[in-house]
């Protein structure tokens, strides 16, 4: 769990829009947002008051929370650069058997008007299911990837990209097969649980016959608004994790996290590759430590994220710093000295988990984590090494069991008319 801090932009809403939605409604999901984006003036992360006007009645203004949208079309698909969300669902297909590039790219075409509809605020395009009927956008996002086995299913081999070659094995790997990898992949991300639900049934629904479920993963993070100012998410372990994450606002940003308009294939312009790992924590034996034990294997303080060496959490790590005795206040084999960029060639990672919680085994032990999600523009340059580095020496290995594992080249965003991945499947 490389130590990055995730950046915690939001989106904003948009004017709203009164159509009348499909399966019959009088007024859609969309209408509900009344006037608020014209309007309305909305803290950013810092998920604070709204002001808003009146919406037109009947229609009731929605919460800041429910009022906010992500964009479908553009330059990059949705839900990578946008701030940690409450509720996801990572989802993986294989395409059915006798399905090739025909059936895939139908797919896709439909998977793409629904995604287009439900973050606009609006009903499915058809079979709706009235789950999140109430509800705005709420934030949601729905992003699609390729698997390596797509390629070869639909006769594009030599599309596929060499950065998508399969990940090396590690150590401390313990993966479930059944749980790993997948033809295609859909990341969904919502500040409410039932609008995450209702995207999932519709992508779910829209397979068809075309695609067979692989497996699901729900995972979950503080919900925007539940803290008194914007801050780095904390995991199930209690600590601030993703510190150091790539931001926006920094001049290599792009270059780390986004394949170049000019790179290699030319549909993966502006497009990333995700790494999805299920990680299990264990948690009983991470919970018998001290606070101070703990603080030692991350290399920063539980309360407030700063690094042993001092300052707050934005203080850069003094490495060489030493105690009274001589030794490094920031141990060598602490999570946080180890996944520095600087230490590992520049290797960088945009990440975006998702905590989850499965239940509890037969003994009571809990079956929970991090679905570890990171982008980059190139795995072997951003995971890989990192990855490496950790397996040979990482403090936290010994609490920690990665369990499940998969790689998707995921596109650029589709521009107006067009659905995600089709300069792949009709190029």
């Amino acid at each position: 769990m490389p130590d990055q801090s995730i950046p915690q932009t939001r989106t904003s809403p948009e004017a709203a829009e009164e159509p009348t939605s499909a399966g019959g409604r009088g007024v859609s999901r969309r209408a509900l947002l009344g006037t608020a984006g014209a309007t309305g003036l909305v803290l950013g992360a810092a998920g604070g008051a709204v002001g808003y006007a009146a919406a037109p009645a009947p229609a009731t203004p929605l919460s800041s929370v429910g009022s906010e949208r992500a964009m479908f079309h553009g330059k990059h698909q949705p839900g990578i650069t946008e701030g940690l969300q409450a509720r996801g669902h990572l989802v993986a297909f294989d395409l059915a058997a006798g399905a090739g590039r025909k059936e895939a790219a139908a797919l896709l075409r439909r998977w793409s008007t629904t995604a287009e509809r439900l973050m606009a605020g609006e009903a499915a395009p058809h079979d709706d299911t009235d789950v999140a009927r109430d509800a705005g956008p709420s934030a949601l996002t729905i992003t699609f990837g390729f698997g390596h086995g797509f390629f070869g299913r639909t006769g594009l081999e030599k599309q596929r990209p060499s950065a998508l070659d399969p990940l090396p094995d590690f150590s401390s790997d313990q993966l479930d097969k059944a749980r790993s990898d997948g033809d295609l992949w859909v990341q969904i991300g919502a500040n409410d649980a039932l609008v995450a639900f209702h995207a999932l049934r519709a992508i779910q629904k829209d397979a068809g016959g075309a695609a067979r479920l692989r497996w699901q993963m729900n995972g979950f993070n503080r919900t925007p608004g539940a803290t008194a100012h914007p801050m780095t998410a904390r995991n199930l372990m209690g600590q601030l994790d993703g510190t150091r994450n790539p931001k926006p606002t920094d001049s290599d940003f792009d270059q780390r996290i986004f394949v170049p308009a000019s790179g290699e294939p030319a549909w993966m312009a502006n497009g990333s590759y995700a790494v999805v790992r299920r990680i299990r924590m264990l948690l009983d034996d991470w919970e018998k430590l001290s606070v101070a034990a703990q603080e030692a294997v991350i290399g920063r303080r539980k309360s407030n994220g700063a690094p042993l060496s001092g300052g707050d959490e934005t203080t850069p790590m003094d490495l060489e710093k030493a105690d009274a005795k001589g030794q490094y206040v920031v141990p060598l084999n602490a999570h946080a000295r180890i996944t520095r960029p600087d230490k590992n060639g520049g290797a960088a990672m945009l990440r975006r988990p998702f905590s989850y919680h499965d239940g509890f085994e037969a003994d009571g032990t809990p079956d929970a984590g991090l679905l570890f999600v990171c982008w980059q523009a190139d795995p072997l340059r951003g995971f890989v090494p990192v990855q490496r580095k950790l397996d040979r020496g990482d403090a936290l290995s010994q609490f920690i069991r990665h369990e499940a594992s998969a790689l998707f080249a995921v596109p650029g965003g589709a521009a107006k008319g067009e659905y995600v991945g089709q300069r792949l499947l009709e190029g």
